[in-house]
């Protein structure tokens, strides 16, 4: 990337860059000067909102202008006739493809940024994470990560002082872990409905708990002819949802079968290595053959985290090949490829051993061991090597800097190129996905290893550290985005809950105690397992209704913001309210009512904001 040096010093003491759009070098002036007029043309003139909005709000808002640029009349890039554009073309995503624009990417505050670091990482002391400031650099969505994870993790930490003493004095006698699966089942519930509550009054501080997602935006990646929506009157790409379909069932669900039959045929591999390794243990009985038997597992943890990886990149692939018009309809089908790839790859040996295999020494040694060496890859993987690699990179670009003239104020040129080589974080996707399946291994077979919640409290410690690290210092700085929850995660949580139920039930009814009284008929026995499962169940979703998902304060407040909300929208005169061409219609009022809302919730959350911070 060219940097002209002297702009940036002779530039105006008072900017501060917000956004970095890096362009190709032999980028040609006709296509710089038609992308900064269409820039230009875009910015609406308006009042100075800097102490309205925070750093991240603003580069959200910029992000949001960039990516809703589309090509109107234009046939190609100006300069670039290879590069075509039809109506309703994302002219960024276009631009990116053909490698006119390299990335774009908001810029740290360093200031704020030392600020967060001081009281979040640097020192480390048990002590809660300070949300509503992360909230404030990063955004709601990153927030509420960090928010789950610490929750998670102490959540955990009952888990783990109760699975202790059954690991180390009760380790065969299945029937006392009739006990600890049962407050393991209540446990998965109760974590699951209260961080609802605590999530909706972190959104409703933040102003985000009212989200209308109904009238949510194209997404840059959603191509189609350009047409009038009959919904919001606005011009946007169409397509087909016949077409999304057929693409969906005959090309992607084809492909997730196939994927799911090629990690069965994985697995079955991982058992012959383990017949192998059992049965040259048995012959020569010596210390390396004894622990030649983990070796099969570790062999077996490694490949599912590379299967892993290569199916995301390809899932990535077919979800934005299915064109999905909305950004929440992306996500949500590929959360859905991924899950259930994942689940599969990590959880069916595990499955096989107890419920085929029905060897519950074997499924110990491999429970422990594709749990630990996991987290043993994520950390590396995540955090270590990218740390490592960009402390190397920061050396040679002050060693560039210190070669510049040493009249130039270079600080700038030095931020924007250091920034620019780190790695692009890609969404909370693969934070939350290591957290479903650390919640998996707790609590699919809690019965059988209840050392498990003690690991995963030892690895989230850590984890909190590492990502904000990873978050401040080895990726460039994301781009906000509003929350008001989780969403489709909890969903996620709250099913393997759900199978958590059936599988220690399973595990139970199969342990020797519990069949020895009923040795005559197992038929007995199977009926009163699933009786005892459908209880369970039954008591985890009376649990789930017993327990709001708002807080009763909260519940109170949303009902005096839309109260407030209706009587504004009565005051107001009818020109404001009615746009042209566009009758008001029931759904219009709510679409008003909602706007009014969520303006009333951000200023009432600021004020309180403004009120802890005095």
């Amino acid at each position: 990337m060219k940097v002209n040096l002297s702009s940036l010093d002779t530039c105006e003491s008072s900017f501060t860059p917000l956004v970095v759009l890096e362009l190709a070098q032999d980028v040609k002036e006709e296509t710089k000067e038609w992308l900064k007029n269409r820039i230009v043309s875009k910015k609406e003139d308006g009042d100075d909102n800097n102490d309205f909005l925070t750093m991240a709000e603003c580069q959200f808002i910029i992000k949001h202008e960039l990516e809703n640029l589309r090509a109107r009349e234009e046939k190609m890039i100006p300069g670039y006739p290879q590069a075509k554009l039809y109506p309703g073309k994302s002219l960024l995503r276009r631009l990116l493809t053909s490698g006119i624009v390299i990335q774009v990417f908001p810029l740290h505050d360093n200031e704020a940024l030392k600020k967060l670091e001081d009281s979040w990482y640097t020192r480390f002391s048990l002590k809660y994470q300070p949300l509503d400031r992360i909230r404030g650099y990063f955004g709601e969505t990153i927030a509420l990560y960090f928010g789950f994870l610490e929750y998670f993790t102490v959540a955990l930490i009952p888990m783990a002082v109760i699975g202790l003493p059954y690991y180390l004095f009760v380790w065969e006698d299945y029937d006392k872990y009739v006990i600890f699966a049962s407050f393991n089942l209540i446990w998965s519930t109760v974590i699951l409905e209260v961080w609802k509550r605590g999530c909706a009054s972190m959104t409703y501080r933040w102003g985000t708990l009212v989200m209308k997602r109904q009238f949510e935006e194209p997404r840059p990646g959603f191509h189609g002819v350009l047409g009038i929506n009959p919904v919001t009157g606005r011009e946007e790409p169409l397509y087909p949802s016949y077409k999304r379909q057929l693409r969906i069932y005959l090309v992607s669900l084809p492909f997730v079968c196939l994927c799911l039959y090629f990690s069965l045929y994985v697995m079955m591999i991982y058992f012959d290595m383990e017949a192998w390794a059992l049965s040259l243990h048995e012959s020569s009985g010596s210390e390396w053959t004894s622990i030649l038997l983990y070796v099969p597992s570790i062999i077996y943890a490694i490949v599912i985290e590379i299967m892993n990886r290569l199916y995301r990149y390809a899932a990535e692939f077919l979800t934005s090949w299915e064109n999905h018009r909305l950004e929440s309809a992306y996500q949500n089908h590929l959360i859905l490829k991924v899950l259930v790839f994942n689940f599969l790859n990590c959880f069916a040996s595990l499955f096989y051993i107890a419920f085929v295999l029905r060897d519950m020494k074997l499924l110990r040694q491999s429970l422990a061991t594709l749990l630990i060496t996991s987290q043993i890859l994520n950390q590396i993987m995540e955090s270590l090597l990218p740390y490592w690699l960009q402390k190397k990179h920061h050396v040679q670009v002050k060693r560039k800097v210190q070669a510049l003239k040493a009249d130039i104020d270079a600080t700038l040129y030095e931020q924007v190129v250091l920034e620019k080589e780190m790695g692009t974080y890609l969404g909370t996707f693969d934070d939350y996905l290591e957290l479903f399946l650390q919640f998996g291994y707790v609590s699919l077979f809690s019965c059988v290893y209840p050392l498990a919640a003690a690991f995963a409290v030892l690895n989230n410690f850590t984890e909190v550290n590492s990502d904000a690290l990873k978050m401040c210092r080895v990726l460039k700085r994301p781009f906000s985005e509003p929350s008001a929850n989780i969403g489709v995660w909890q969903l996620a949580f709250e099913t393997m809950s759900v199978i958590s139920v059936v599988t220690n039930c399973a595990l139970i009814g199969m342990s020797p105690q519990v069949n020895a009284l009923f040795p005559e008929s197992k038929l007995d026995l199977i009926l009163i397992v699933v009786a005892v499962e459908h209880a369970l169940l039954a008591l985890k979703f009376i649990l789930a209704f017993a327990i709001p998902d708002k807080p009763r304060h909260i519940q109170m407040k949303l009902a005096r913001l839309e109260f407030e909300s209706l009587e504004a929208l009565k005051r107001q005169p009818s020109e404001n309210i009615i746009e042209e061409k566009a009758p008001f219609t029931k759904e219009a009022k709510r679409e008003n009512q909602m706007k009014l809302m969520a303006q009333n919730l951000k200023e009432d959350s600021r004020e309180g904001n403004k009120e802890e911070e005095a």
